[in-house]
């Protein structure tokens, strides 16, 4: 089993991360002196996975952990936002490990650290963080890319971590400087796929660096854009409003089976509520065949603009 000797301390998500395992695609954190957030480990969790998981079961949450096993790749163990433990089955596949967690043990931390997971992108437009959610393969990471190529910066790709100030202010706390892009969207920006890594599983799907379309201040959620795929022939634009508000953001939140198994029914509608309560939000209904995130741009600078005249 390949393991880093020395343990090196990175910074994601606002948080300082211990690992021996390697994140080239994070940011390493200088500051010697910070306490660490956050530990990953790599055990054998065999026993415990026996002891706590049901035959031919794939996932354990309780009010603690959350433990989940990826068949032929790892067991992973996730414990009070805090440690994440990595026990490899077979053979060792690190990239494919990191994947899973930067992505649903990430997902896992934010949730028992009480901080508002949402499935998207966020850009930095104004000073203001404003979100693009969706479902799987929707073109959130699409639209983030095309806001990137005009000027604006990225603060996070996949996962969107939002918490509360004490005046109940949202805000969004940038992850890492990594996109992920099919090949499609990279050939409709110019950008030559060679240059970049497949993701495990997605052979037209590429992890690409963007250090320096990257912010890493935290900033004010401004609004959400939930962006869906119509089987017409153009965008159609609409605020969504009412109850269907709190109902997009359970469907849009990361890993949202996780919910109520960790005892956070009560505090995610809390948090629901006051995040509605305080953003506009919208649909962006896009046709599958075209390319169309330059005119959502468009569309999406239209609104924040018209609001901001208001």
């Amino acid at each position: 089993m390949k393991i880093v000797a020395n343990e090196v301390v990175y910074n994601a998500f606002g948080f300082s991360i211990k690992s021996k395992i390697p994140f080239p695609e994070l940011l390493i954190d200088s500051n010697k002196l910070k306490s660490i957030d956050i530990e990953i480990e790599i055990k054998d969790l065999s026993d415990i996975w026996l002891a706590l998981s049901e035959p031919q079961s794939t996932l354990v949450v309780n009010e603690t952990l959350v433990m989940f096993k990826v068949q032929d790749i790892a067991i992973f163990l996730i414990e009070e936002g805090r440690r994440i433990t990595v026990s490899p089955i077979n053979e060792y596949k690190e990239d494919v490990i990191r994947l899973y967690l930067l992505g649903s043990c990430m997902g896992a931390i934010l949730m028992q650290r009480g901080i508002f997971p949402l499935h998207g992108s966020a850009v930095s437009i104004n000073g203001k963080a404003y979100a693009v959610i969706g479902d799987s393969g929707a073109g959130k990471s699409t639209l983030a890319s095309a806001f990137l190529h005009q000027g604006y910066q990225l603060l996070t790709d996949d996962i969107i971590g939002v918490y509360f100030t004490e005046d109940d202010v949202p805000m969004v706390i940038p992850s890492y400087p990594q996109q992920k892009l099919w090949q499609q969207s990279l050939k409709e920006f110019g950008i030559d796929n060679r240059k970049f890594k497949p993701i495990y599983q997605r052979e037209t799907k590429f992890a690409i660096p963007i250090n320096h379309k990257f912010t890493s201040t935290r900033q004010p959620l401004g609004g959400l854009f939930e962006l869906v795929i119509n089987d017409k022939e153009q965008i159609e634009f609409s605020v969504i409003e009412g109850l269907s508000r709190l109902q997009t953001l359970f469907i849009h939140t990361y890993r949202n089976l996780l919910i109520k198994n960790l005892g956070l029914s009560e505090w995610h509608f809390t948090k629901s509520t006051k995040l509605v309560n305080q953003i506009n939000m919208y649909q962006l209904s896009r046709p599958q065949t075209a390319f169309t995130a330059d005119e959502l741009v468009s569309i999406i600078l239209s609104c924040i603009n018209e609001e901001k005249g208001k």
